[in-house]
């Protein structure tokens, strides 16, 4: 998992979540509260990409700095005259050329196997999404190569929008838990997801402030 994905996404996002949400878990949380009052309202927008593309994104982001996959991206999208390449196109172009990118052999297939389950149906629009709960997207989309849950628990957050999502396997979160809790070491995903039950039904904006938390606490190390 490269940790910079939601890192890099974070700092992108514009505009305000409802207010409501952190003051819900501030009575939910009082000791979340705290660090909700620590770093202010919610920036969380997500981004009105459909899930094929938003998916394609986050492979080529695997393992690499931002500037990095940027400059990947640019020259994968250059290869196409569309605004981002279709499944259609993707599955048109041969390995090599996808390699010739800057895209790894493994990323090449993953980014093509993605194009094919948009293709067949396997990966949902934005629209098909609507029908479907985070629990039936992940499982979805987890039979893609190069796909695991945590790409899909960013999917739902930073795409999809949906509200009640904890990716309890992100370094980040656990990171952020654990420096504002004063803990000695990182609360297992299990522990995690017990002690997150009770911000439900937000644990999206819960996420985001830890994320934040986290970065908060390194600024001031």
């Amino acid at each position: 998992m490269d940790y910079d994905y939601p890192r890099i996404i974070l700092s992108q996002k514009v505009g305000k979540m409802p207010e409501s949400c952190a003051d819900e878990l501030t009575k939910l949380d009082p000791k979340l509260g705290r660090l909700i009052t620590k770093i202010g309202p919610c920036t969380l927008k997500p981004n009105p990409q459909q899930p094929y593309e938003a998916l394609v994104r986050a492979v080529a982001y695997q393992q690499l700095h931002a500037k990095a996959a940027e400059a990947i991206l640019a020259r994968f999208v250059d290869l196409y005259d569309e605004k981002f390449p279709s499944p259609d196109s993707v599955l048109k172009t041969p390995l090599p050329e996808l390699r010739a990118v800057g895209l790894s052999e493994s990323k090449a297939a993953a980014i093509r196997d993605i194009a094919r389950g948009a293709k067949e149906g396997v990966v949902p629009s934005r629209a098909d999404c609507r029908k479907l709960d985070d629990e039936e997207i992940i499982r979805r989309l987890v039979t893609l190569r190069g796909v695991g849950r945590w790409t899909v628990e960013m999917l739902l957050i930073f795409t999809l929008g949906r509200p009640d999502v904890l990716p309890v396997d992100d370094f980040g979160i656990r990171e952020g838990f654990r420096l504002h809790w004063k803990l000695e070491k990182q609360p297992t995903p299990k522990e995690l997801r017990e002690y997150g039950a009770r911000w439900s039904p937000f644990r999206t904006t819960a996420s985001w402030y830890l994320w934040r938390g986290l970065e908060l606490y390194r600024r001031q190390e």
